[in-house]
């Protein structure tokens, strides 16, 4: 009997994929625990118009990201620390506040998880920051730090 996999089940597939199984194991252990469905014409075309849309989705996420990534590459958020003598910052510039303050200034959404920081920021001057927006697209926002 063929299924069609709601859910990954181990040693047998993917969820989406479509496989080839024994009569009883599907009716008694993929159907009954909503594992799988039967692949009949209906399943096979919602399988079909579930993927399609979830393609379309995904260019959308794509496209969304790569606007993000142009849009945050113009722009330069301004982060004020207190300081001591030589520039010297009291702690360092944090993802989340770089996130707060490109809220703040530009209105731009950017989770704080993606903001990528190599070194931390302990002293007065700019700085590139790397964004993670999508698996395919990173961007870079310049981080000025000023003394407050």
């Amino acid at each position: 009997m063929k299924v069609i996999l709601l859910e990954d089940v181990k040693s047998l597939g993917k969820k989406g994929d479509i496989v080839d199984v024994s009569d009883g194991y599907a009716k008694n252990f993929l159907i009954t625990k909503k594992k799988g469905v039967e692949a009949n014409s209906k399943n096979l075309n919602d399988l079909k118009l579930k993927k399609a849309n979830e393609e379309k989705v995904a260019a959308q996420n794509l496209a969304d990201a790569k606007a993000l990534a142009a849009a945050i590459a113009e722009k330069t958020v301004v982060v004020k620390l207190k300081a001591g003598e030589g520039g010297k910052t009291f702690g360092s510039v944090s993802s989340k506040e770089i996130a707060e303050e490109a809220k703040k200034q530009h209105d731009l959404d950017i989770d704080k998880k993606k903001i990528v920081i190599d070194e931390p920021i302990k002293s007065l001057g700019s700085y590139e920051v790397t964004v993670k927006l999508h698996p395919k697209v990173t961007g870079t926002i310049r981080v000025k730090v000023e003394e407050a």
